[in-house]
């Protein structure tokens, strides 16, 4: 049996992964979860692994995979809004193809997405990258690789996400995204940046995941969505 908390924790980490392709940091699941310190998250997660619900990755930032879910919950995020509740999964729902999960796309790879190089400058027609076809899976079980492209991460500003210098990322080409993923965004159609995207009024706030570094806020005009994270590939 979980505990309530262990549960609530188990829920945000799923709806983050289903989300934006990484789980939530400490200091928003201690946050998420109403706790004064990560100690307490650092308590729960051992508790989640040590029941089997969860394995952290090695050698990886803030890595943790779902392995399963109390019975009768599904893996998938939740659709209401508002946080991360259990439901039950539908009989009716198509069942992703396992062998098609096995198998590879290639998707162009744009080159390294660094401050200051305009997305457009990122292409190269000659660069592509294999990647895992259930990367791609939506949540019906259908695989879609229209709008997909790869990028290579150059910097540490996102380290705290579990993203690395030299990781390549999985984007889907959108012009908007939720308050809270990870997008590709480009700044007055000069700078693509990969970060946190958060709304703020009239402005857009681009948050890195590194203490480091600060977080940048301008006038939503001058933000474009270029895509979002849905991803991560990495070479040991």
């Amino acid at each position: 049996m979980l505990t309530r908390k262990q549960k609530e924790l188990l829920f945000l980490i799923r709806d983050r992964l289903a989300a934006d392709g990484v789980p939530p940091s400490f200091d928003e699941m201690k946050d998420a979860l109403g706790l004064k310190s990560k100690s307490g998250i650092h308590r729960l997660i051992m508790g989640l692994e040590e029941r089997g619900f969860i394995k952290r990755l090695p050698h990886r930032a803030r890595a943790l995979d779902i392995i399963k879910m109390p019975e009768g919950i599904d893996t998938r995020t939740s659709a209401r809004k508002g946080g991360s509740v259990p439901r039950e999964v539908p009989k009716d729902l198509p069942m992703p193809d396992m062998a098609a999960i096995a198998q590879s796309i290639n998707l162009p790879l744009y080159g390294r997405i660094a401050a200051g190089t305009p997305i457009e400058a990122l292409r190269d027609p000659n660069g592509s990258i294999d990647v895992p076809l259930g990367l791609l899976a939506s949540h019906r079980g259908h695989f879609d690789s229209e709008g997909h492209y790869a990028l290579e991460i150059s910097g540490d500003s996102m380290i705290e996400a579990g993203i690395m210098d030299g990781d390549r990322v999985i984007i889907r080409s959108c012009n908007t995204a939720e308050n809270g993923s990870i997008v590709v965004a480009l700044v007055d159609d000069q700078e693509a940046t990969l970060k946190y995207l958060k709304r703020e009024g009239g402005q857009i706030a681009l948050e890195p995941a590194n203490k480091n570094y600060e977080t940048r806020r301008l006038p939503a005009d001058r933000v474009k969505v270029q895509g979002k994270l849905v991803g991560l590939l990495r070479s040991y």
